[in-house]
């Protein structure tokens, strides 16, 4: 069995920008071919979990419910495109709480394993941020970046942490994870 990790924001659908969240139905739009990317992951047998920070909740500029109804559209197009989505995990703490959830910390991952039953090492995370690259050297498992959210080359060498690979979209990520 394959795994795979996604984050949601600037991997999935469009990143809102540094300090804003997704908090409609309305704001949540689809990156170009991410859909086809999971559709693509699924078809070759990989068990994909999303994980992803949504302190938006936790600091009160939206309600779970809105989190919970933009999951369920999105699981939902995400289906009907052909893809399917193993399992969700959300931080929805506050940065502050001092959760071990909230990326870069692993909690999330090792939720995910322990759940499932399977080892990070050789797993593969995808993300768009140096922040999920941290998270992914955490658990010992791969990291990719793509280049469709938070973190853009221009800012490498601000970068605190290098990702084993980097795309420009999780379409091409899949590609190469797939072939």
């Amino acid at each position: 069995m394959k795994f795979v990790f996604l984050d949601r924001d600037g991997v999935i659908n469009k990143y809102p920008g540094d300090r804003y969240y997704v908090t409609s139905l309305k704001k949540f739009r689809f990156l170009p071919n991410a859909k086809k990317a999971i559709a693509l992951l699924s078809r070759k047998g990989f068990k994909i979990f999303v994980a992803s920070n949504q302190a938006g909740v936790g600091r009160g500029i939206y309600a779970q419910r809105t989190l919970d109804a933009i999951t369920a559209r999105m699981l939902k197009e995400i289906e009907s495109a052909g893809g399917r989505i193993t399992k969700v995990y959300y931080c929805t703490h506050h940065k502050d709480a001092g959760c071990s959830c909230r990326k870069p910390k692993p909690g999330l991952l090792k939720q995910a394993a322990r759940e499932f039953k399977f080892s990070l090492k050789g797993v593969y995370f995808i993300g768009d941020s140096i922040r999920d690259v941290l998270t992914s050297q955490a658990t010992g498992s791969k990291s990719i970046l793509v280049l469709t959210g938070k973190d853009k080359l221009a800012t490498r060498k601000h970068w605190e942490a290098e990702p084993d690979l980097i795309f420009k979209d999780l379409l091409t990520a899949a590609k190469f994870l797939t072939s």
